[in-house]
């Protein structure tokens, strides 16, 4: 784990909702009530047909290192609304809940309980915010990331949005993310040295022009770093100058130094097609083997356009509409009472809309993804209640909860519960993955997906379905009103 929360008291980060109804539930006896409360989030970023877990390892520094301070004592104290015995009980303040989650890097799709918190009422109610604000930007940046390594079709994308994102906690966190998504490194340095997300990097165009001529400029770069030298072409005219004079250093410097370039990086202009040229003037000067890096405010989209066109680029860098998800800015999960539990009795409880989306499943659940036997792909995954076993020695009949006439038997498969229990009466008991380990797993993950389900434009919907059991105690509340 990076750790990197430890130093911070982020406690109250958290909706003042969350401590105004701690006090009521103190008040009125409910505080040690066992409540269950899912995370689940209802569309795909960018109309998509899955999104990427993350976030889960600031998920669980947070809520294993949850205390309140004097100060924050002192300053809820300040606003006057909150008994002396409330701001006892926070000072004495002890995380006691279990949570189950999806791990990182899997994906995921709407409706899924992708977090679990079982415990007092007062304590899973308290840590809403923190939990959503975690996963719901990590999952949405690294979806985005994944998109883009998808566009890339096997050329590396390195995150570059440090300079863009919301914060710097946007850009630390979201470069953590984009690598866990498919990025192979990032420009944001603190994220290499808390997270070892390989950071990466050129130079600005002020360093060209902070020289009296490009050459000069290249030609001081390539002396300092012979063994990691990528010029930045575009300042000026990428092919009539750029380019030549890059090739003119690698001649004069690396050469005699027994250094080959890195690369040329070009930053602006119709790239697909001076990637061509410049691609043909490399290899007609003996430099096959200088990669080509594009930047310039590039999408999954423009990446796919340029692939398809025949761009000569080895490497995309792609900044703040990847560490912004600018084209898709929120994930939307939202987190919901779904149970409650006195004398090891669960109650369930549901959410009633007019608005079908937003009317939530109730109780305590598992979240099984059933994989085909003979091709390891996913089929569909199926949300039961949380002491069911899906037998995947017979044949299992799975539904549309929406169109229950729509009935599938599914057959030769194997089912996994894919979420784990992170964290039991507030302390950790499952170890996590480096984010190596991350990365390598959702890239296997994705590869269980069928083409039609990731492909950018119209994918096909992903089975979520509802076991029969659950299905019936939904069904009953609604029709109960």
């Amino acid at each position: 784990m990076g750790n990197t929360l430890k130093s911070r008291n982020l406690t109250l980060l958290t909706d003042f909702y969350e401590l105004t109804m701690a006090g009521g539930y103190f008040e009125s006896g409910l505080k040690d009530r066992i409540a269950y409360f899912d995370m689940f989030y209802r569309s795909n970023p960018d109309k998509g047909g899955y999104a990427i877990m993350a976030g889960i390892e600031q998920t669980i520094e947070y809520l294993t290192n949850l205390k309140f301070t004097d100060e924050d004592i002192e300053f809820l104290r300040s606003k006057g609304i909150f008994s002396e015995e409330f701001l006892e009980y926070l000072k004495n303040f002890q995380f006691k809940c279990d949570m189950w989650a999806v791990p990182e890097g899997t994906p995921i799709f709407p409706g899924e309980p992708i977090v679990t918190v079982r415990g007092p009422l007062i304590q899973a109610q308290f840590v809403e915010t923190m939990i959503l604000l975690s996963i719901n930007h990590q999952s949405l940046i690294a979806t985005k990331a994944n998109r883009l390594r998808r566009a890339a079709q096997g050329r590396a994308v390195m995150e570059f949005g440090s300079r863009r994102a919301q914060g710097y906690d946007g850009a630390i966190y979201g470069a953590r993310a984009a690598y866990i998504g498919g990025c192979c490194g990032s420009a944001c340095t603190i994220c290499d040295r808390d997270f070892g997300v390989t950071s990466l990097g050129t130079m600005a165009h002020s360093w060209i022009q902070s020289f009296d001529t490009e050459y000069e400029a290249f030609k001081a770069y390539a002396k300092l770093y012979p063994g990691n030298c990528t010029l930045l072409v575009d300042t000026y005219n990428t092919l009539k100058s750029g380019v030549p004079n890059a090739i003119k250093v690698f001649d004069e410097v690396l050469k005699p130094l027994g250094f080959r370039p890195k690369g040329i990086r070009i930053d602006s202009g119709d790239i697909t097609y001076l990637s061509k040229k410049a691609r043909k003037m490399l290899d007609n000067a003996g430099y096959d083997d200088c990669k080509i890096c594009a930047s310039n405010s590039l999408d999954e989209y423009i990446i796919r356009d340029m692939q398809i066109q025949g761009a000569q680029v080895d490497t995309y860098g792609v900044g703040e509409r990847l560490i912004t998800s600018s084209s898709s800015p929120v994930f939307g999960g939202v987190y919901k009472l779904v149970a409650t539990e006195e004398d090891n009795v669960i109650t369930p409880k549901i959410k009633i809309s007019e608005n079908v989306g937003k009317i939530t499943t109730p109780c305590f659940k598992k979240l099984y993804r059933l994989y085909d036997r003979e091709t390891n792909k996913s089929i569909a995954d199926v949300i039961t209640l949380h002491d069911e076993v899906i037998d995947d020695t017979k044949p299992y009949v799975i539904f549309d909860p929406q169109n229950t006439w729509k009935r599938k038997t599914i057959e030769n498969f194997v089912a996994v519960d894919i979420r784990k229990k992170y964290i039991e009466k507030g302390k950790l008991i499952e170890p996590l993955p480096d984010i190596e380990d991350i990365k390598k797993y959702c890239s296997r993950q994705i590869e269980t997906l069928w083409d039609e389900v990731t492909r950018f434009e119209n994918p096909h919907t992903y089975y979520v379905d509802l076991s029969q059991k659950l299905w019936d105690i939904k069904n009953e509340l609604l029709n109960k009103g």
